[in-house]
């Protein structure tokens, strides 16, 4: 079992009620797609879209140690995968509903949305992209700091 895998399903089992379809296979594209000296450091599912009735669009957003990786299988062919560094990143806005949030990621090139997840959830997640966040801007930053020199 991998493990992305692994991760999601422990965040689903802690957060029953967050809205996510095909675990293995979103988390397989994850897989696929890590480096091999990238560690994988939290993981949950959400629906990547701003619709809280549309709930086929499953993905596993996985923090890794290098960047945040965002996968979606295709139900017959092929897949989606994005990646944000964290040169790209932004800002991070969360916001809770009636049952269900959201958990807003804007980067320099593209605003995501990430909705249907547990409000119970909401917490724990903005706690874990921002502090991963702030962890590897301060890296980058040192390390193009270090090339200037």
């Amino acid at each position: 079992m991998s493990s992305v895998y692994k991760k999601v399903l422990k965040f689903k089992e802690k957060y029953p009620m967050t809205i996510g379809w095909r675990l293995k296979q979103n988390s397989e594209i994850v897989e696929r797609h890590l480096h091999s000296d990238e560690e994988v450091l939290y993981a949950f599912i959400a629906q990547k879209n701003d619709n809280v009735f549309n709930i086929f669009e499953s993905a596993v957003v996985t923090l890794t140690s290098k960047r945040i990786l965002i996968g979606r299988k295709r139900v017959f062919i092929g897949y989606f995968l994005n990646s944000i560094t964290p040169d790209m990143f932004n800002d991070l806005k969360v916001s809770g509903g009636l049952i269900w949030g959201k958990v807003y990621i804007d980067t320099v090139k593209e605003f995501v949305t990430l909705s249907n997840i547990s409000n119970d959830a909401l917490t724990e997640i903005e706690t874990e992209i921002s502090s991963y966040m702030m962890e590897m801007k301060k890296q980058y930053k040192d390390r193009s700091d270090e090339d200037k020199d």
